[in-house]
């Protein structure tokens, strides 16, 4: 028996809670469901213009989870979910992504929606193939494909060499003030510029082969519904981020990715379909906090968009892709003259970025709370592994690891 507290090193979390992951899930369900509600959303089987078999890579946890989420409780589609997570035991804890994953399964199963969620790594053949049987067995097409994988290597399928993906700049190093959410202490990080085969390796985890290589299996075992559209998620950001993410080794991997969103698309155009790569706003996540300036960055973010009104967690954002992107009343999908679709837009509203300029000139330990919204990212952190989530008992005792209840 042990009442689980967070373990942060560096701004980064290594624990997670079983039940504050499970209710940060139920949640964003609740979320879903008041928003079909609000808006008159309309199922498949209701009629509505809405995915009924939806396959998501990544599904375990931020953009992906949430996009599983709104596909299900708020567009009622049965889902098929991917995601590598380590299990837990009774006394050992599992990764976030593995608590997510039961409590979706658990709330779908009870409201009538089928579910099937895979543990297995997504970049390998052995896992295309294991999603191929179970489509054929459950007699549907995908008529959605969500791509939002994350991971920091993958294993070429047919060399069986293992990649490495990394964050890093290209060409020169990359610094400057950053932000430690937990004890608001501001220091001067630096990331050094990649070196060797750091942005070809990084391209060939995080960029866009894979995503193919789904979607020409899904193609060969007659599993694309006509209309089948897919999705990847990118990021482009604002001028602080673009040294270690546009213009860095991600960077690469999002062009290729973009890149190979064309291919995609033409695959998918002799049925009806497409490909979009959708451009979201940034967020707190694992890998993010452990970023030069990007903590103090989304602080300020956080801060103008909340004082606007504009602000938008994981939840928020993908609803809106969902209703105003992807299934929308004309059946058009507004995109950029890149052919991708923005739901940045908000955060790169040039009324945003300037009042953020403003802040990060100025911004200190000592003036903290007036120009960052330390509470705002800290509890976004937190609830990723599952703890300060509203209405759960952290002094609880928990005396199996396995349970979400």
């Amino acid at each position: 028996m042990a009442v689980i507290k967070p373990m942060i090193r560096s701004n980064i979390c290594i624990n997670a809670h079983p039940i504050g992951c499970a209710r940060d899930t139920e949640h964003q369900i609740e979320y879903a469901k008041e928003q079909k509600a609000k808006k008159g959303i309309k199922t498949a089987k209701e009629g509505g213009y809405a995915p009924s078999n939806v396959l998501v890579l990544g599904c375990s946890t931020g953009y992906g989870l949430a996009s599983r989420i709104m596909a299900a409780f708020e567009y009622g589609a049965d889902t098929i979910g991917v995601s590598f997570e380590k299990e837990p035991t009774v006394t050992k804890g599992g990764t976030p992504g593995w608590y997510n994953n039961k409590a979706f399964d658990r709330a779908a199963t009870k409201a009538g929606l089928r579910t099937a969620t895979f543990n297995m790594d997504a970049y390998s053949d052995e896992c295309r193939k294991a999603i191929i049987d179970e489509a054929k067995k459950w007699g549907v097409k995908f008529d959605l494909i969500v791509y939002s994988l994350a991971s920091p290597v993958r294993t070429d399928p047919d060399t069986k060499v293992m990649y490495r993906s990394v964050i890093k700049p290209v060409g020169q190093a990359y610094g400057g003030a950053s932000l430690d959410m937990m004890t608001e202490k501001i220091s001067t990080m630096e990331a050094q510029p990649a070196e060797g085969d750091d942005i070809p390796n990084t391209v060939k985890v995080m960029g866009g082969e894979d995503w193919e290589r789904w979607i020409k299996y899904l193609g060969d075992a007659d599993l694309l519904a006509d209309g089948c559209r897919t999705l990847a998620y990118s990021y482009i950001g604002p001028k602080y981020s673009h040294p270690i993410y546009r213009d860095g080794t991600i960077g690469a991997a999002k062009k290729d990715l973009e890149a190979r969103a064309k291919n995609i698309d033409a695959v998918l155009k002799k049925i009806g379909g497409a490909a979009y790569v959708s451009v979201n706003k940034g967020l707190i996540t694992r890998s993010s906090s452990v970023i030069p300036v990007i903590t103090m960055y989304l602080g300020c973010l956080f801060f103008v968009q909340k004082k606007q009104g504009s602000h938008e967690g994981c939840k928020e954002q993908i609803e809106r892709l969902f209703t105003e992107r992807l299934y929308t009343a004309d059946k058009k999908v507004p995109v950029d003259e890149e052919g991708r679709i923005r739901i940045d837009d908000w955060e790169l509203d040039p009324k945003v970025q300037s009042e953020i300029d403003e802040h990060m000139k100025v911004v200190n330990e000592q003036n903290l709370h007036d120009h960052i919204d330390v509470e705002g990212i800290r509890k976004d952190f937190l609830n990723i592994n599952g703890f300060a989530v509203d209405g759960v008992d952290y002094e609880k005792d928990i005396t199996d690891m396995t349970a979400i209840d």
